[in-house]
């Protein structure tokens, strides 16, 4: 019943816009009404270890009308592995704790019982996980569904006296310890956060924006606040598509020598395939802001700059921003500029027609690579 209505709106989305272009939807769902914000995290350091070896046993076997069977000490069983597996399930790290302990193995008995093997320990991550040793480099790429990396192996598992009987020694009373498993650092990072980021100095309107066309819900006040962390939202499309959008921390003049949020802040911007520029043009001279944002960006990053960009100029609706998007398009001509007033609406859905075009014309260029490649 549901997805029969949903093509009965979608067939009237098309009829009213006449246009064959996909179109934005309102989210089916409504907001929850939880007042928790949920952030977005894009790295993580981890201390991954592995389980210890079960100890050996050692035992002397006695039975009826044989008092001196000999040994019978049970092996003990191995430690588990810590596993990262790249799955479709997760889209962060917020689900990974900062230390990742697998079990031990189970110690050997008497009557020559093994322990049993621990169960291996497998985590979860997103698709596209890159993983770092302490040095930065790069020991992993998790670039495909169901790919594993063992971040820590378990030790094996010690032997009972039963195996060190000899001919010589039968009554052998020594057994080993388990080994200890690996104990290692990473760092885990995403190598692509979100389609879109939005760039833009505090204060500049990226969360409200975030909140208009999505479901996520950052923290928006009337007073002076900068985000501190990214939140991520999804923008659903008539034709099922999905395009995700990442409302980074706000970025300030001299971020690229780690003021602020500094390094942080740019290493989400670096995991996002095109930049959207939020910039306030209610201010005495808003392009201003963005040679702030380019020049720190640049400083981190050449390659970032090349990036597809978008310029959305936010708060159309106050006195005086007309004249300076006049402005605004006339310097920056070569980018595409969208006046728009997140607080209203103004806009916006011009402004998602242009997210979606630029989506579009990424996925095909990503699809004759591809191609290119196979051949």
């Amino acid at each position: 019943m549901l997805s029969q209505i949903r093509k009965i709106l979608l067939m009237q989305i098309r009829t009213v816009t006449n246009k064959s272009r996909p179109v934005a939807l309102k989210a089916m769902k409504k907001k929850s009404s939880n007042q928790v914000s949920q952030y977005f995290i894009d790295e993580r350091y981890i201390r991954a270890i592995g389980g210890k070896g079960g100890d050996g046993c050692i035992s002397l076997l006695r039975v009826w009308a044989n008092e001196f069977a000999g040994p019978d000490g049970g092996d003990g069983g191995n430690g588990a592995h810590v596993v990262l597996e790249a799955s479709t399930d997760v889209n962060d790290f917020k689900h990974i704790s900062s230390v990742l302990e697998a079990p031990d193995g189970e110690n050997g008995m008497n009557k020559d019982c093994h322990g049993k093997n621990a169960p291996h320990k497998v985590v979860r991550v997103p698709i596209g996980t890159i993983v770092k040793n302490i040095r930065g480099e790069v020991v992993g790429d998790l670039e495909k569904e169901g790919v594993m990396f063992v971040a820590a192996r378990g030790g094996a598992g010690g032997k009972g006296n039963h195996f060190f009987s000899t001919s010589v020694n039968k009554t052998p009373e020594v057994c080993e310890y388990g080994a200890s498993g690996e104990d290692v650092a990473y760092t885990l990072e995403l190598r692509s956060m979100a389609h879109v980021g939005f760039i833009g100095l505090p204060n500049a309107g990226k969360s409200t924006l975030l909140r208009m066309i999505t479901r996520a819900k950052p923290k928006i006040a009337s007073y002076p606040f900068t985000t501190l962390k990214p939140h991520l939202g999804m923008i659903p499309y008539d034709d099922y598509e999905q395009i995700s959008v990442a409302d980074l921390p706000g970025l300030i003049s001299g971020s690229a020598d780690n003021r602020g949020l500094g390094i942080q802040f740019l290493k989400h911007a670096e995991r996002c395939n095109t930049l959207l520029f939020v910039i306030d043009v209610s201010l005495d001279e808003p392009w201003e802001a963005y040679y702030i944002l380019t020049n720190e960006i640049n400083k981190f990053s050449e390659e970032l700059m090349t990036r597809k960009q978008i310029i959305a100029a936010n708060k159309i609706d106050e006195p005086g921003a007309e004249e300076n998007l006049k402005i605004l398009r006339e310097k920056f001509s070569h980018l595409t500029v969208v006046g728009i007033s997140a607080k209203f609406g103004t806009n916006i859905t011009q402004l998602l027609d242009v997210i979606r075009e630029n989506y579009d014309e990424q996925m095909e260029s990503e699809k004759l690579r591809k191609e290119k490649d196979e051949i």
